[in-house]
């Protein structure tokens, strides 16, 4: 062979493995375009502020849920929209106040009442990141309704693993139901088979490993495309229920039901480090914005713990809206920050939106900010001049502005010093009645926007089924109130 067509040969072959390398390249790195960040939203449920490792447990470890906090930013003073479930996400998922859209409880599970969950005028997270190109999944709890119009495969989620309801059963071996249409009895919704889609589907494996697997899943089928992943565990919500493998990580604990909890949480922290794991594996792990947090403080019935603050799920005390929260990023987000300003579940959506450019001026506005500015310092002001919260059935409400703190229950007024007194116990009311008067004009100014009650609650609840309406009421009852706390 002659020099020269042994040259011509060699750079054909390499021109060749630079164009080979260019197309791999660009495969690999589509999804890595900054301008078009995956998003992963981690939920818990009922999980208590003081239950994560980065936020001071001791007596249950989280080592891969801290990863997102050591290797990201925690949110000390980080805040959901409402201290119950169902209203909570739904102020996540739209990036907006839930009581705009009269979301103020819990929704029916009726399947028959219309707009019973997030209306169809309001848009999630799926549906504003659709038209820039994302694919979007979500795995577990839906609680955003039950009528065939609001379940999440038409609401902008193109796939779907869970259930509809606001809570579940763990085992696989308790599921009863194929609908709705079949349950007698409030809560029997917790045994109804799950959802892929719209076909209902039978697991074999503890519900929380379930969905940590479907999450392994997605992040691989997808990870050539931008996406937004919903992990909505049903875990540590009552019925509280573990398996062996998790509960033998606790023998220490005395505690039946703490025990019990702390496997749940230990079984969710697994779930965590395979979903961390697989973005390191499928390379696009410093493309992704991973957020974790819980939906509401700490129940007083499932053995969670919220540290020192004040109150529990349901209340509008700290121990009720004030949850564990962190964001991790790498390179955008700052490692080992420990955040102190007060920011929302609200500030996800926004957060998204603005790094990844997408359009929302034809939208309703949002409420949250986005808090990349915020984390590595150039914007040094607070993400919000002020935060509200409005509990209707409870007749109470808060208002936060920078350390001022009002909550009003029940007619009682009471403010506080969040920076010298977050666990709440020093009412400053009558020392500074100008200010709360002040703080509670803002209050009045907000709820002026608010909308009424927009479906009824959950415990208005009536089978749809009339061969199941004139069933014994004493034995409804006997049921309803062993199943209520769950």
């Amino acid at each position: 062979m002659s020099l020269l067509k042994a040259k011509l040969i060699g750079a054909s072959l390499c021109s060749l493995l630079i164009f080979n390398s260019a197309i791999a390249s660009e495969k690999s790195n589509k999804n890595n375009d900054v301008s078009k960040p995956n998003l992963i939203v981690i939920l818990t449920d009922d999980q208590g502020y003081g239950d994560v490792g980065f936020n001071g447990s001791t007596d249950i470890k989280t080592p891969q849920i801290d990863r997102i906090a050591t290797q990201g930013t925690k949110f000390t003073n980080g805040y959901v929209t409402f201290p119950v479930c169902g209203p909570s996400r739904a102020g996540l998922l739209t990036g907006r106040y839930q009581g705009r859209f009269g979301f103020n409880y819990n929704p029916t599970m009726d399947p028959s009442v219309e707009q019973n969950g997030i209306p169809t005028t309001e848009k999630n997270i799926a549906e504003v990141l659709k038209p820039a190109g994302y694919t979007s999944g979500i795995l577990g709890k839906w609680h955003m309704g039950t009528h065939p119009d609001l379940r999440p495969n038409k609401r902008g989620f193109d796939y779907f693993y869970g259930f509809l309801s606001g809570g579940h059963q763990y085992f696989p071996e308790e599921m009863k139901f194929n609908d709705l249409s079949e349950v007698k009895y409030k809560f029997d919704w917790y045994r109804t088979r799950l959802l892929r889609n719209e076909t209902r589907i039978d697991f074999d494996e503890y519900l929380t490993d379930e969905i940590s697997h479907e999450a392994v899943d997605f992040i691989k089928r997808e990870k050539d495309n931008p996406f937004f992943l919903y992990v909505a565990y049903n875990a540590p919500h009552a019925p509280v229920q573990a398996t062996k493998k998790y509960l033998d990580r606790y023998k220490h604990i005395k505690d039946k039901k703490r025990r019990t909890y702390a496997a749940m949480v230990s079984a969710v922290d697994d779930g965590v480090g395979r979903i961390l794991d697989t973005l390191q594996q499928q390379g696009i792990d410093e493309n992704t914005i991973v957020f974790f947090l819980s939906d509401n403080g700490g129940a007083r019935t499932n053995g969670s713990d919220n540290g020192e603050l004040r109150g529990f799920k349901n209340d509008l005390f700290e121990g009720g809206v004030r949850v564990p929260f962190a964001v991790r990023w790498p390179n955008k987000v700052p490692a080992g920050l420990d955040y102190h300003k007060p920011v929302s579940s609200l500030d996800i959506l926004a957060t998204v939106v603005s790094q990844a450019n997408i359009d929302v001026s034809n939208n309703k506005p949002l409420d949250g900010v986005d808090l990349l500015p915020y984390l590595t310092g150039e914007n040094k002001g607070q993400p919000h001049d002020v935060l509200f919260w409005q509990h209707v059935k409870a007749t109470s409400h808060a208002i936060r502005v920078g350390d001022d703190k009002i909550v009003v229950k029940a007619g009682e007024q009471m403010l506080f010093d969040m920076d010298k007194d977050h666990v709440e116990k020093k009412d400053l009311s009558k020392k500074q009645a100008d200010k709360v008067k002040a703080l509670e004009k803002q209050y009045e100014q907000w709820e002026a926007e608010q909308q009424d009650d927009a479906f009824p609650d959950l415990h208005n609840w009536k089978p749809t089924n009339p061969k199941y309406q004139k069933k014994n009421k004493k034995k409804g009852k006997k049921k309803n109130n062993k199943n209520k706390a769950n």
